[in-house]
């Protein structure tokens, strides 16, 4: 089940690295993908429970993009991060990062190493380098569209063997979260 509060709270994490507590639009869904991407690598979980797209700048964590350029009204979105201007995504005053507690200390040890890796980079930089198939074999040039990738695509990318049962377990999991959030 996507989790809206904590892909805010991913951003927000990022945002808050930064001494302006603001952070481009673009670097922060890249940052989101390879975050998650990190995580599924790491701990054969991903962070977000959301499909994924190749776009033409790079792949993305699709409902995470859509909320990032505004297209959703979410309160749990809106109560982390301000909308969107000039490109770029800030945090709400008054947030720090204790108080995103969506995020366990294994998440955000992968969000440290993902801003230690790539923070210093601008949103063009890690476009090209989300495009070279050496880094994300599983982004395919969508020729000005937008293909999905695949959780299988993914899984095999990160190294994870038995994609098609691995990825079953993660449908299974997902649809069992819905099951519970639904009775709750």
């Amino acid at each position: 089940m996507y989790n809206s509060a904590k892909a805010a709270q991913i951003i927000a994490y990022f945002a808050l690295k930064t001494e302006a507590r603001s952070i481009n639009v673009l670097k922060a869904v890249k940052l989101v993908y390879l975050s998650d991407r990190e995580a599924l690598k790491r701990h054969a979980i991903p962070m977000l429970d959301e499909p994924r797209a190749s776009l033409p700048h790079g792949p993305v964590n699709s409902w995470t993009y859509d909320n990032a350029k505004g297209e959703v009204e979410d309160a749990d979105w809106s109560a982390i991060l301000d909308d969107r201007a000039d490109h770029m995504i800030g945090v709400k005053p008054g947030i720090l990062a204790e108080a995103l507690d969506e995020l366990s200390e294994a998440e955000i040890s992968v969000l440290d190493d993902i801003w230690h890796r790539f923070g210093r980079m601008n949103q063009w930089e890690l476009v090209k380098w989300t495009h070279n198939s050496d880094n994300i074999p599983e982004w395919e040039d969508p020729h000005g569209s937008s293909n999905p990738i695949p959780l299988e695509r993914l899984l095999h990318a990160v190294g994870i063997e038995n994609t098609a049962e691995h990825a079953q377990f993660l449908r299974e999991r997902s649809s069992i979260s819905q099951l519970i959030a639904e009775l709750a």
